[in-house]
């Protein structure tokens, strides 16, 4: 395990051990599979993983001005995983489906005729989804597990590959890129890979809540002159927490550690899962709001707020109707 430029390298085996002891505060629920397209195999010189990991978050900084590397994690063709983003911090991956999301970008172009995946990056992308897939107690299915291609990249809603999507993570990623080549090539390797484990969500959770501060410091009690967790870093705005235990106004949000913030700088929030087909999402508490978005049948989101039948899921004015979340 190497670190340079604030990126960290690993093997496969390395990575199992450091996510298994990893403290993360965001509620995680889905992965999301991308192929970087360009850097491509051929830029790939056995030794310049840091360099490539760098032009990547440069450009995707200076060009696109984001606050920092799209991807929470990058593959390489010798099995290497390089950190990106903080998990505590929302990827820029898939446009209306990053929040409660991990972006993982494999390095290669995948599309059929382009880079052949090499037996030891195959291995870590599948070992590494069930890592996480073990970590965060997220289901093995293509509700949970989803690729770029099914997204449209204009509206961020999926239609599973029907029209305007990008190839990523490639037409000949383990096989395909649609849903049946997930169903039928990935996804049985990654529950293959758990060994008979099944994903188990959080237990003993009494409520979820929203951050509304831009950083929400975790401490080691229940009081503000209590140490911070060094092991945590803060939780950032709009990030959604798990809550365990309540205690004089702060929150324990970790169902192991004895890790509280102050619960003046949150709101309650409430799990849903869409139960329609296609839900659309407006920029306001009706029909006559213009439609934004769309939501697929399974998705989760998290309801800030309610309005005459009508459930707000994001900060920034995203409505949808209440009868159709479970």
């Amino acid at each position: 395990m190497t670190s340079k430029s604030g990126f960290t390298k690993m093997d496969i085996s390395e990575f199992e051990t450091w996510i298994s002891n990893l403290r993360v505060a965001r509620t995680i629920l889905y992965v999301q599979e991308h192929h970087t397209w360009s850097p491509s195999y051929v830029n790939f010189k056995g030794n310049n993983h840091f360099d490539l990991q760098q032009g990547m978050k440069s450009y995707h900084v200076s060009h696109n001005g984001w606050k920092d590397i799209a991807q929470h994690f990058t593959t390489f063709p010798d099995g290497s995983i390089l950190t990106g983003r903080s998990l505590e911090d929302t990827p820029a991956c898939i446009l209306g489906f990053n929040s409660n999301a991990i972006c993982i970008e494999n390095l290669g172009n995948f599309d059929a005729g382009k880079d052949t995946m090499t037996a030891e990056h195959q291995n870590t992308i599948i070992k590494l989804t069930a890592a996480l897939c073990k970590k965060f107690g997220i289901a093995v299915n293509s509700d949970k597990v989803v690729y770029h291609h099914w997204f449209n990249l204009i509206t961020g809603v999926r239609n599973n590959g029907t029209g305007n999507n990008k190839t990523c993570p490639g037409t000949n990623f383990f096989g395909g890129n649609k849903v049946a080549d997930c169903n039928q090539n990935f996804l049985p390797l990654v529950s293959a890979a758990l060994n008979g484990a099944v994903p188990q969500p959080a237990q003993n959770v009494i409520k979820y809540v929203a951050v509304t501060a831009d950083s929400l410091n975790i401490r080691e009690d229940a009081n503000a002159q209590s140490k911070k967790v060094s092991s945590v870093a803060p939780a950032t705005l709009g990030a959604v927490l798990r809550v365990y235990e309540e205690k004089n106004g702060w929150y324990k949000i970790s169902g192991s550690q004895q890790h509280w913030v102050n619960g003046s700088y949150t709101k309650t929030v409430t799990r849903a899962t869409v139960n329609a087909s296609t839900l659309n999402v407006r920029s306001g508490p009706g029909t006559n709001f213009p439609k934004v978005s769309a939501l697929a049948q399974n998705q989760e989101v998290f309801i800030t707020e309610e309005s005459n039948g009508w459930s707000k899921i994001s900060s920034d004015n995203k409505w949808v109707k209440k009868e159709f979340l479970t």
